[in-house]
Formats: C-alpha cells, structure tokens, sequence
C-alpha cells in the first residue's frame, strides 16, 4: 500500500499541512521539522505527487482576499491596489495562489465567503470590509476555516473574538494635527469624511491633539467631502472665507489633499507659504504633485505581512482559541506641503 502524507505525519507527529509544507521547501516550517518529515519520507519511499497531495489533504495552497464593493473607485484603488500587490507578492513567495473577490456577485447576487468556503478553493480568508454582512458573520463563525479581518476595525460584538489586524488612524490622526500645531499653527481646518469609522477616528485625533495643546475646538472648522479629488476641490473652493484666517488643512485622504491643492493654486493661495497642508494614505500620486504632499503613512505593508503571517499560522495549526487583534501605528511622511515654522505675530 502506498503510504500517504498522513501516514507520515503520524510518524512526524505533525500536521498533514506541515508535512505539505515540508515537502515544498516552505519557510514557513523549520529547517529542523523540515528535515525530519524529509527523512521519514525518504525511509517510507514515499512517492511525493503535488496533485494527489492536494486531494488526499483538502489544501488548496490558495488564499481568498476579499475587497469593499467600491474598490474600484479610484481614490480607493489606488490605497487598496497597492495593498493588493503587497499582499499579492507575499503570499506568493510563501507558494500560495492569491484568489480576489467581493462579498457578493453583483449580478447573482450569491455570497462568495460562503461560495469559496463551500467548493473548497480556499485554505483561508482575508477580509477587508469596512463591515462584514450578518450572513457572511454567521456562515464563518460556524464555517472551519481561519480567517482574518484587514485595515478596518470591526466593532461589532458579535466580532470581539476574532484575528484582527488594522491601523491605529486617531493616532494618524493625532500626528498630523500634533505636527502643524508645532509649526505654529492654530486655526486648522478639517477636511474629513462621514463615510465610515476610520474617518471618526482621524477626526478623533484631530481634536486630542488640539485639546491636549491648549487650543479649542471650532466646528466651524470642520469640512466634509466624498474622499474625492473633486470633493476636495470643491470643498475648498466653496469655502476660501475659512483661509483668510486659517492657516492649515489637514485632509483626511490624500486625494482631496491633491483636490485641495489644485483649488488653492487657482485661488492663487500658495502652499506651503500662505497654507500648509497634510493628506492622509502616503498614495504614490502624491509624489507627483507640486508642491510635495506632507502626509500619514498607512502602514499597508506591515499590516498585510503581519495578516498573512497569521493567517499562514492558523493554516498550519489552527490555533483557533488563540485570537490576536493587532494594532499599527501609522507615520508621518515629512515633505513640502507644511513648510517650516511659523513665525506667528505676537
């Protein structure tokens, strides 16, 4: 009888995954255990087949990454594309494939959590839903598969239990504002979004660092837009009364930073001199402009390594009971946009 990869776990006293892992060379598993699962197998003259390995074990060597419906529009794209292709390149050196997909087919209407959980095509998932539907929740709470949430907080109570991995935005949030209250400035606009909870919490660190700095907080600084280029256009030129006095906008995306940028320099405002300005996401376009964009760094790389680092574990061991939720704290990228000091009248 041929002896299969679960004869040799037994004899390994590991996992069939391991012993998966093991004879693809993974990193993931150490020299020592590789080592070993390779000389048993070796002494059982086990034949390694990598398709009877992947039916004989229910691997798919695949990972479901599951995006926000509006991922295409195109300040979105261009924070979670370049997510993806992080994701993408890591998960990749570990030999698995990458599998994308939103949480429902817009045209069936089918869920497709439950769809790649239900035809076995994924050994794990990662979401990154700003909230995750009452159906897909509890499908996977019941569901035997890892799964870990990505860059949005989920708050829901039904959630407490669950791998999370996301950045800490009322410190983004907090460093931006600390930043320009240092230079000098005072009177800060806010141009932020009501569109979702991390929005809340840049706003959130907005008002700390202004409260912890002795400066009170005006509403009437306060501005809201779509997350667009247009909205932050717009949003400024429909609002150039508040810069007569105001010396500072803080956006809370870099792409109505740019919007802004843009209104500002029809309005013949010039930045950084009569207006310092910090965006929010560190996007690669933000190089692009003049002047250079000051901005928050979402930590985007450290977050995926650290979900797929995880996820990778509960595939291996499945240490179901043992949930992390893990914080990252976003940077401060300094460019051109803030100037230096201000040299404020007495």
């Amino acid at each position: 009888m041929a002896v299969t990869t679960k004869d040799i776990a037994k004899l390994a006293g590991v996992s069939q995954s391991t012993v998966s892992r093991s004879l693809n060379r993974s990193p993931l598993i150490s020299k020592k255990t590789q080592e070993r699962v390779l000389r048993i197998a070796k002494e059982q003259n086990f034949e390694f087949n990598a398709n009877a390995r992947s039916l004989s074990t229910n691997i798919s060597n695949s990972i479901g990454l599951i995006f926000p419906d509006d991922y295409m529009e195109f300040g979105l794209n261009l924070y979670f594309g370049a997510l993806h292709t992080h994701i993408r390149e890591t998960v990749e050196k570990l030999n698995y494939d990458l599998i994308i997909g939103f949480e429902k087919n817009k045209y069936t209407d089918t869920n497709t959590i439950r769809r790649l959980v239900a035809q076995k095509k994924v050994d794990g998932l990662i979401i990154a839903l700003p909230r995750i539907n009452s159906e897909s929740m509890e499908f996977l709470s019941k569901a035997k598969i890892p799964f870990i949430f990505l860059h949005f907080h989920q708050v829901q109570d039904c959630l407490s239990n669950t791998n999370q991995i996301y950045a800490d935005h009322l410190h983004g949030g907090y460093i931006a504002t600390k930043h320009l209250i240092d230079l000098g400035h005072r009177k800060i606009v806010c141009l932020s979004s009501k569109d979702g909870q991390e929005f809340e919490e840049r706003r959130n660190g907005y008002i700390k660092a202004l409260i912890e700095s002795g400066i009170a907080v005006n509403e009437n600084l306060f501005l809201f837009g779509d997350r667009s280029f247009k909205s932050g256009f717009s949003s400024i030129n429909e609002n150039l009364k508040l810069f007569k006095k105001a010396t500072a906008l803080f956006c809370h995306t870099d792409i109505m930073a740019l919007g802004a940028l843009e209104a500002f320099k029809l309005s013949n405002i010039r930045v950084p001199e009569e207006i310092a300005v910090i965006g929010y996401d560190d996007i690669e376009l933000g190089n692009y402009f003049s002047p250079l964009l000051t901005t928050v760094h979402q930590p985007r790389e450290e977050i995926s390594s650290l979900a797929i680092e995880r996820l990778v574990q509960l595939i291996e061991s499945n240490p179901r009971r043992n949930h992390k939720e893990i914080v990252v704290k976003p940077s401060l990228v300094i460019r051109e946009s803030c100037g230096t000091k201000l040299s404020l009248p007495k």
